[in-house]
């Protein structure tokens, strides 16, 4: 069954106008013209579309449908010549990313850099945020794109695998655990942390991993940046989890390393996080591209 694309838009225009007569004023076309027209859809069809009043038209249950569907189509055609504009011009416009501190601080800045290489038009509008917080930016669309931990619920978004990290203990270079080989969660425990905030999702990891084996961590200092982290850490007021990455990046300025944690859950999985990837922006979509090719 095929439809031409000046069919359904008279057929809009009558269904809009519920009227023969305005849909003809309304289309600069003869009312001779689109009878003619809806006529023929409705043999396509194989039913009626309109039901006729002398003052006028209503949709029937099939014409409810074809309205339906035909906004669907023409929708998808002005997205499409939108779409394609964009690209003729060289892709603009701006990103509104929401990410996890752990994500902006190893990943996301080599890629943003590549990205905005690519396409100099673009402009990224960044906000770091805990993973819940990302998931209700993301369903109440005040963020075009978010990364965060696989760990966080996301059930209504459409979400991409994409990068890992390893969670190790930051301690000073002189502390008793610093030539350890790896360590143990439960002997991490027993030391005074520094930690993230409570809304994190490192801290949530935290809390839950403990929960298991029946400890609560005693947290001294909690505070909201990883670089704070890492310079409490070498003042030795306490240890902390933090990402590898993080932490070597530290390391060469100021006295703390890294213990590698003996725990299948040390090993995290970032995703990607969008409401709907077909209704992204073209901008939004192809950095969404760029993250998943990297």
């Amino acid at each position: 069954m095929r439809f031409d694309l000046t069919s359904l838009q008279i057929f809009l225009c009558v269904a809009e106008e519920k009227s023969l007569t305005r849909a003809s004023k309304r289309a600069h076309l003869a009312l001779s013209a689109i009878s003619k027209r809806i006529a023929e859809l409705e043999h396509r069809v194989g039913s009626p579309l309109f039901t006729r009043y002398p003052r006028g038209v209503e949709l029937t249950p099939a014409g409810q449908s074809m309205l339906t569907h035909a906004r669907q189509v023409f929708e998808a055609l002005y997205r499409m010549e939108n779409e394609l504009g964009d690209y003729s011009e060289g892709i603009k416009g701006q990103v509104q990313l929401h990410a996890t501190t752990s994500a902006l601080a190893q990943f996301l800045p080599a890629e943003i850099k590549t990205f905005t290489t690519q396409f100099p038009g673009v402009k990224l509008d960044i906000e770091e945020r805990v993973g819940a917080a990302i998931v209700r930016a993301l369903n109440d669309g005040r963020a075009e794109v978010g990364v965060f931990a696989s760990h966080t619920p996301a059930p209504d978004l459409e979400t991409f695998a994409w990068r890992s990290d390893e969670i190790c203990l930051a301690v000073p270079v002189n502390h008793d655990l610093s030539d350890r080989e790896a360590v143990r969660f439960s002997e991490v425990l027993r030391h005074e942390l520094i930690a993230s905030h409570a809304e994190s999702a490192l801290y949530a990891l935290i809390t839950q991993e403990a929960e298991k084996l029946g400890m609560t961590p005693t947290v001294k200092v909690r505070v909201s940046s990883f670089d704070c982290m890492c310079q409490l850490v070498a003042g030795g007021l306490g240890v902390a989890l933090l990402p590898r990455h993080v932490i070597r990046i530290y390391a060469h300025s100021i006295g703390i390393t890294d213990v590698p944690l003996d725990e299948p859950w040390a090993i995290r999985n970032l995703r990607i996080g969008v409401k709907d990837f077909r209704q992204l922006s073209p901008t939004a979509r192809a950095f969404v591209e760029h993250l998943r090719a990297s």
